[in-house]
């Protein structure tokens, strides 16, 4: 049974930068993709990224605008979000969660595991 666990959110300014991990306790490596979403108070949980554990193929939402870097440690059964230039319409809870298979790998509905979330708040 795969878990997963983000960490890294927190309060930050607008422009700065934050980094996103998703630790797996289980096998994430028998999973095809590890993605993030997230969810603003109000609004339906949104795709940001996505990146296939395989071979490290790497897919983005509208929001990630060239800001935002998805990466895998296969060693530590860890994927990472960077996010830069934040905005305050970043600020949100995001999640981390996995998959089998690489179809619909942008829809919520899809994925069979997901973490907690951790909260990111971008200040101005």
């Amino acid at each position: 049974q795969v878990q997963l666990v983000e960490s890294g959110g927190g309060l930050v300014q607008a422009g700065g930068s934050l980094k996103l991990s998703c630790t797996s306790s289980g096998r994430i490596f028998n999973m095809d993709v590890m993605s993030w979403f997230r969810q603003a108070p109000g609004k339906e949980r949104e795709f940001v990224a996505a990146i296939t554990w395989s071979d490290g193929g790497t897919y983005y939402g509208d929001s990630a605008n060239g800001r935002l870097t998805i990466s895998r440690d296969s060693a530590k059964n860890t994927g990472n979000l960077q996010m830069n230039s934040l905005k305050l319409e970043d600020t949100a809870v995001y999640y981390c969660a996995a998959k089998y298979g690489s179809r619909l790998l942008r829809v919520a509905s899809a994925y069979d595991v997901w973490g907690q979330g951790t909260t990111v708040t971008v200040s101005s």
